[in-house]
């Protein structure tokens, strides 16, 4: 099913309505679609390097919107809704470690997840679900969707249609050293001031409680 959606994803970079279908599904992903943006993202690029950066602050803007519905699901209508939607995209497991992880470490936690693969919406259901703050949750997704999209619409603006092939290949090094730039000497203070045992108690979290951070 996951393979039949990445196709049909896929299928909307050749449509004439293609932005808007970047701008859906940027939105539906940071709150509960399974298959990421990116690739369709690529395409764009690939089809029109000089919209690259255009394309790429849609998608931003987007998945920063849909991170707000993410956020609503987590806050009121986790029992409801966000249980089951996490244990369909067989995140439950991962849903208790990402609860301890935005709680030790918040803002530089949600910035550096949320620039990485792991899926948006477990950080958005999860920050909503602990309540994080609004603000701090606004500023942290658009910094860490900024980074994860216009990463991709300035090496294509750039570089046009020859960096499609770095990209596929490097994309992945490239964001993990910008993110090691940006906010690795913060992070790592923040972690330290939670205490030097932060990381193991998060990697070992199995139980979560609902309730604003402390």
């Amino acid at each position: 099913m996951i393979r039949g959606l990445y196709n049909w994803v896929l299928d909307k970079a050749a449509h004439r309505h293609a932005v808007w279908w970047l701008a859906l599904f940027c939105f539906v992903e940071a709150s509960f679609f399974p298959v990421p943006p990116h690739p369709l993202l690529g395409l764009m690029c690939l089809a029109e390097p000089k919209k690259a950066l255009r394309f790429a602050a849609v998608a931003t803007a987007s998945s920063v919107l849909g991170g707000f519905l993410g956020y609503a699901i987590g806050w009121g209508l986790y029992d409801t809704v966000g249980e089951q939607l996490l244990a369909a995209l067989h995140l439950t497991e991962s849903f208790p470690v990402a609860a301890c992880y935005l709680r030790e470490a918040g803002f530089w936690i949600f910035v550096a997840k949320g620039a990485t693969p792991i899926p948006f919406k477990l950080l958005t259901i999860t920050a909503g679900f602990i309540g994080m703050n609004l603000v701090t949750f606004f500023f942290a997704a658009v910094i860490s969707r900024a980074i994860s999209f216009m990463i991709v619409g300035v090496l294509f603006r750039l570089f046009g249609a020859p960096i499609k092939r770095f990209i596929d290949k490097y994309l992945g090094l490239v964001t993990a050293a910008f993110i090691v730039l940006v906010v690795g000497g913060v992070l790592a203070v923040t972690l330290l001031e939670g205490g030097d045992g932060a990381q193991d108690r998060c990697a070992g979290a199995t139980q979560v409680h609902a309730g604003p951070l402390g």
